[in-house]
């Protein structure tokens, strides 16, 4: 077991690393920004990015209200294209409001996924039709809790999305068409769920792909399939945890006190606990091909660490290679633009732009 002890702080950001560097503040700059049309929500995880075929085009997704706002854009920033989405109404009155909005990428196809008070919208990814839509259950809840949806992710063939009862609805999802079947649910979290990642099994030694989290801190890692199986539970003692994700078998989880943990995904042993930031994070991200996470929170803060396992010992190691302050702004989502990390984006409360920062 490895602790990261606190060595240093910026704006009352405090955090440690296992390797005695200083933080590159120069390894990214600010690139052109990507102007909205509205601003985001001040939800966390508020943007999702996918790269699109065309040389260099980027799409971002977030929500606002009862819309999300999907925008195409070139390197220099310029918007190619901008779409709105709202959600289904659904029974019951007024306009429901949109939770998240996340590209789903499966072996055969991308679809993008909406959640939502009333229910889970899922269409083609550049949001033209909708193929899927499935209404929440209201029969369990009790006139006093708030339904909604939250947290998505895909995982083979099926994508998992949560709720706010603590379930975690499983649909499987065909090479192609609408026929979207909800193949499972998945009843062990008590609290409602707050994120949930997943990655590629990589064989035998890497059987856990997908975690799922919840307001009470709670981790869950399952090995998916026709049935998903349940391998272990890593308790967050109270403390939210609104973003997660798993890479090379291990779990990066943000919390609401501003610590970042990482765990051995099988087994929950603890790797690496880091002081990251002085206030609840909002967002984590990683680059797979370059073993980069980012933390973005609401300190106005955002980080890159470089995560490596040691070949002697097997454990994490975790080395802090940039901090980037986003001025009088509450970050609420933050997301790699690639899988190598060379560059990310940055969304923040009442801010009608997403910011761009790529490597120097």
């Amino acid at each position: 077991m490895t602790f990261l002890l606190s060595t240093e702080s910026s704006l009352g950001s405090h955090f440690g690393t296992s390797r005695t560097s200083a933080p590159d503040r120069s390894m990214y700059r600010r690139e052109r920004p990507v102007p909205m049309r509205s601003c985001p929500a001040a939800l966390y995880n508020n943007l999702s990015v996918l790269p699109l075929p065309a040389p260099g085009l980027t799409q971002f997704a977030l929500v606002h209200g009862p819309t999300a706002q999907l925008l195409s854009a070139a390197p220099d920033g310029l918007p190619v294209s901008q779409r709105q989405l709202h959600t289904k109404d659904g029974a019951g009155p007024g306009f429901p409001l949109i939770t998240q909005a996340y590209w789903c990428v499966l072996p055969f196809r991308v679809l993008l996924v909406l959640t939502s008070q009333r229910g889970i919208q899922i269409y083609e990814s550049d949001g033209s039709v909708m193929v899927y839509w499935h209404a929440l259950d209201s029969t369990d809840a009790s006139p006093v809790q708030a339904l909604f949806a939250r947290g998505i992710a895909a995982s083979g063939h099926y994508i998992c999305v949560g709720t706010w009862s603590g379930r975690v609805l499983v649909f499987d999802v065909p090479a192609k068409g609408p026929n979207i079947v909800l193949s499972e649910e998945l009843d062990v979290h008590q609290a409602p769920i707050t994120d949930i990642a997943a990655e590629p099994a990589q064989g035998q030694d890497c059987v856990a792909d997908v975690v799922t989290a919840d307001d009470s801190g709670l981790l869950c890692v399952w090995k998916s399939g026709p049935e998903f199986k349940l391998l272990t539970r890593i308790s967050g003692f109270g403390t939210p945890c609104p973003s997660v994700q798993l890479w090379q078998g291990s779990v990066a989880a943000g919390y609401g006190d501003g610590q970042i943990r990482i765990y051995e995904a099988s087994s929950g042993a603890l790797h690496v606990q880091i002081n990251a930031h002085a206030r609840g994070i909002c967002a984590l991200d990683l680059a797979p091909e370059a073993g980069k996470l980012l933390s973005g929170a609401e300190d106005s803060f955002v980080h890159i660490w470089k995560l490596s396992r040691n070949p002697h010992s097997g454990c994490i190691e975790v080395e802090h290679c940039h901090a980037e302050c986003v001025t009088d702004t509450q970050v609420c989502g933050a997301r790699f633009c690639d899988l190598r990390g060379s560059s990310f984006a940055v969304t923040g409360y009442d801010l009608a732009e997403i910011l761009r920062y790529s490597c120097v």
